[in-house]
């Protein structure tokens, strides 16, 4: 597993061994940031990576431009792995790395961000609170289902990749 493109694209990402993190692919993060460069919203962007695993989309988003990303997991191998990846690339600087569960960061004092990446495990169903609670506009949502929008956001894209669906969804 690489970064796709940008000052680190390449550079190989860890990944733990034996672990059930499930990385999005390089075929995936190409598409997804296809998409944000056409928007527009990564250059210079404060980035959300949730559920950050090995840190693969917020590095992306790092390595595209984005001016900062906070990765946020309770994993600790997942953090670990993260830490590694940054240091790997030699973006480290421009990240914070938070463990705590998605919910419970979001019920803190966070954000705002331009952009989110929520890629939780499958089994997740709380994606009306998460999406209540998101300090951003935009959100790339990644499941193994398009994810509908709840009431106050809108689905501007979905599309699904193999086994994963990625929703982008935008705040009303």
């Amino acid at each position: 597993m690489r970064v796709v493109a940008g000052v680190a694209g390449g550079l190989r990402l860890h990944a733990p061994a034996g672990r059930r993190l499930r990385p999005t692919s390089e075929r995936v993060r190409e598409a997804l940031f296809a998409s944000l460069g056409s928007l527009g919203v990564v250059e210079g962007a404060r980035a959300l990576d949730l559920f950050a695993g090995t840190g693969a989309l917020g590095i992306e988003a790092l390595s595209r431009g984005a001016a900062h990303a906070t990765f946020v997991d309770d994993d600790p191998d997942a953090l670990a792995a993260v830490r590694r990846n940054l240091d790997a690339t030699g973006l480290a600087e421009a990240a914070t790395v938070v463990r705590s569960d998605a919910l419970g960061f979001l019920h803190g004092p966070v954000g705002p961000f331009d952009v989110a990446f929520v890629d939780p495990p499958y089994a997740f169903d709380a994606w009306a609170e998460l999406l209540d609670l998101l300090p951003t506009d935009l959100a790339a949502l990644e499941s193994d289902k398009a994810v509908e929008a709840p009431p106050g956001w809108q689905t501007v894209r979905s599309r699904r990749y193999g086994g994963s669906v990625v929703t982008l969804v935008r705040r009303l």
